[in-house]
């Protein structure tokens, strides 16, 4: 917010001189630069600069302005058609200038809504993006082939490839590099680290990215879901949760519906994991509804799709997260998103054991972690294997369950992902619900009966599962019901098998 008063001020001062076109676009570029992802308040300044451009007849200042704009129908008005559009003419404008930078940058905006929209030239303009010449630092980082060329190693899961070249860009942005263009590597480098199962090296990256963002004025809602994401895999579910309503609250303010999207995503993954289904489907549902309305076709941007039929399985909505899964797997395999279809087939496993069919989920559940290892996805690795004991111990197999979660615990363990190790922990058959009636309680379910029936108190349980104890209280009373108990005396006696 400092930076953009800073810019309006200079603005104003040129403005209030007689200064030429050219100069009073560059000031109103200052201010659009300025504001970071809100971008939607600055319609006015749009327009202006647009027709200052055109008064001064110079191509490179109008692709400049188209490539803002290009920007802005990204970002606030998460339309990819028209920054594509936008960007196509930023892309000739700048060509008939003989600016190489911005045509390069013109040509990456393109590529990167062709991802989302799945263009099948979008890796072709790629290409020819990074065939131009470019600075060893460009301005612009997020707008840059280089990085782009990052950002689609990252969705494909070439993770060496993508951490290596962010190890390389680092330095270099940090020598010479805005703000934001250190943001954006730190974002890219936290994602890395956590989907290769560097927990701590993630956690660092989005430390850095949150310190950065509050020393330079940034826009908040990008750090405070990267730090969401950071705590989800190797810090604790309940600061993560915290993050991303922050996240979300920032990003609404500034109608960045890019961020707003990746906000709720990160806060519905947290609360699929504590057992809160409902909330994760509603949360997840209005990602749904963001993503359709941005138009975004390819599900390996923002991997909501399995999350999502996951959480309606946990919310015994089985058929609906199937039709889900049949709507969004063919498109997956058609842009051979490997580990896109595995998370399908993770949460395809568990509808299959929802809806009667256990040796089938546990066939298709084994051969995904198996895929998962393969890929070198360790949490997704674990993660599965936790989907696997789950059905296993529905089955009433303890031993391969106790399996399934020891091998998930190592697999965490070694990640450094505490709260799914805490997970698995928790779901040890060991202290598994022995009563004839286990196998009808969620997963949710017997933990909260292993802990009450031990002893705590609704208000404890709350505070260990991250639940509100409205919540506790209405999942006990679905216990009671389904283990025929009416009291906490007799759930502890069913739980000892008595």
């Amino acid at each position: 917010a400092g930076r953009a008063d800073l810019a309006r001020r200079a603005t104003r001062a040129v403005l209030a001189r007689d200064a030429s076109p050219a100069q009073r676009v560059r000031a109103r570029l200052a201010v659009i630069d300025a504001a970071g992802q809100a971008l939607a308040a600055l319609d006015e300044t749009f327009a202006f600069a647009c027709a200052e451009a055109d008064a001064a007849d110079d191509p490179s200042l109008l692709a400049a302005v188209q490539l803002r704009i290009a920007w802005k129908h990204n970002l606030s008005d998460g339309d990819p058609v028209r920054s594509r559009d936008a960007a196509a003419e930023a892309g000739a404008l700048a060509k008939a200038g003989g600016d190489q930078v911005a045509e390069a940058m013109a040509l990456t905006v393109r590529a990167r809504m062709g991802r989302i929209l799945a263009d099948p030239d979008a890796e072709d303009i790629l290409a020819e993006a990074l065939a131009l010449p470019a600075p060893e630092v460009p301005l612009g980082m997020r707008n840059a082939p280089q990085y782009l060329a990052v950002r689609h190693a990252l969705f494909d899961d070439r993770l060496a490839d993508a951490r290596s070249r962010l190890l390389v860009l680092l330095p270099a942005v940090q020598r010479t590099g805005s703000a934001e263009d250190v943001f954006e590597v730190l974002r890219s480098l936290t994602e890395v680290e956590l989907r290769r199962g560097a927990c701590a090296l993630g956690a660092a990256h989005a430390r850095r990215a949150l310190e950065l963002t509050i020393e330079a004025g940034l826009s908040p809602g990008p750090a405070w879901y990267v730090a969401a994401t950071a705590e989800a895999a190797g810090g604790s579910f309940a600061r993560a949760a915290a993050y991303a309503r922050r996240g979300i609250r920032a990003s609404e303010e500034e109608h960045d519906q890019v961020f707003l999207s990746r906000g709720l995503y990160a806060l519905g993954t947290v609360e699929l994991a504590t057992g809160e289904a409902a909330r994760a489907v509603a949360t997840l549902r209005r990602v749904a509804e963001l993503e359709e309305a941005q138009q975004v076709v390819d599900p390996s941007i923002l991997r909501w799709h399995g999350e999502l039929a996951e959480a309606l399985v946990a919310a015994d909505d089985p058929a609906g997260a199937v039709a889900l899964l049949d709507a969004v797997t063919p498109v997956a395999r058609s842009l051979e998103r490997t580990s896109v279809l595995a998370a399908l087939d993770r949460a395809r496993g568990l509808a299959l054991s929802a809806q009667g069919e256990p040796e089938s989920a546990v066939a298709l559940l084994r051969a995904t972690a198996q895929r998962f290892d393969a890929l070198g996805l360790p949490l997704e690795h674990g993660r599965t294997l936790l989907a696997l004991a789950r059905v296993e111990r529905r089955r009433r197999r303890r031993a391969p369950a106790r399996a399934a979660l020891r091998d998930a615990a190592e697999l965490f363990e070694r990640a450094g992902a505490e709260p799914w190790l805490c997970l698995a922990r928790e779901n040890a058959p060991e202290t598994g619900v022995p009563h004839p009636g286990a196998a009808a309680l969620t997963d949710a379910e017997a933990r909260l009966a292993l802990l009450v029936g031990g002893g705590a108190s609704n208000q404890e349980a709350a505070a260990k599962l991250f639940l509100s104890v409205k919540t506790v209280e209405a999942r006990l009373t679905r216990i009671y019901q389904k283990l025929d108990v009416r009291s906490r005396a007799q759930l502890a006696t069913a739980l000892r098998g008595h």
